[in-house]
């Protein structure tokens, strides 16, 4: 420990996942845990799931956080600095879906879709501000949709968002330029996950049949790049790698 009581910061590299209390979240503290990462679980509201992924994983703390937020990401982020002392990788996962026809939806439905693009916006700024502009290097990993390329009927607030998810990776990987800090998106398709449960069987089996390999994905085939991104891909920055069996090859 230092003399602020927060870990040395030459000790365990330190991974955020935001919403990593469930679903590909909950997948990638598990994948960058077993990479050897200290992981920041972040959640909202899902604090029994986070419990549960920390219990798994062991080396961890949590995080609580309305990333809509400024005064709560600015709390989140005194918390990190004070737990951890660093952040060597940030997963930008959280995020809601807001569906309605465009005729039916409201401007506060659009606007609370919207309050999550700007939340990734504002904890990436703090977070290179804090930690990786400091030393130089650091990953960040924003995990977009297939959708936000193909489209998707009565998702449009949630597909302008992923679409603006993936020209974020792209412009900031070009103000970064000239330093080893990573810019990447993973762009899953449609993934058994608590979300796509909630489809009708029929739903299900349609969407299969669009994907070449005639399955969803697991949440841990997205986790899977993520670590490889995290801990690996050197030379790979400014990039969107679709995880949708084949669905979409962008």
């Amino acid at each position: 420990m230092n003399r602020s009581g927060s870990r040395d910061e030459g000790s365990t590299p330190v991974a955020i996942v935001t919403g990593g209390g469930t679903g590909i979240g909950a997948a990638c503290c598990e994948a960058l845990a077993r990479e050897g990462f200290r992981i920041g679980i972040h959640y909202r509201r899902s604090e029994t799931d986070a419990r549960a992924v920390l219990s798994r994983i062991g080396e961890g703390f949590l995080l609580k956080a309305d990333l809509a937020d400024v005064d709560d990401v600015e709390t989140m982020v005194t918390s990190i600095k004070k737990e951890a002392g660093r952040v060597d990788v940030l997963v930008n996962n959280a995020g809601i879906s807001v569906n309605n026809d465009i005729n039916a939806m409201r401007i506060e439905e659009f606007d609370l879709q919207r309050s999550t693009l700007r939340g990734t916006w504002y904890l990436t700024k703090r977070i290179l501000r804090l930690f990786m502009l400091r030393t130089g290097k650091g990953r960040i990993i924003n995990i977009s949709s297939v959708v936000g390329h193909t489209g998707n009927k009565w998702q449009i607030p949630y597909t302008m968002e992923k679409a603006a998810l993936d020209a974020f990776t792209k412009s900031l990987t070009r103000e970064l330029q000239g330093r080893e800090i990573l810019v990447n998106s993973v762009a899953p398709g449609f993934i058994d996950t608590a979300m796509t449960a909630e489809l009708s069987d029929e739903v299900r089996h349609g969407i299969a049949q669009n994907i070449p390999l005639g399955r969803m994905g697991r949440p841990e085939e997205v986790a899977d790049v993520v670590a490889f991104l995290a801990c690996r891909g050197t030379y790979v920055t400014g990039s969107v790698i679709h995880v949708s069996g084949g669905l979409y090859g962008g």
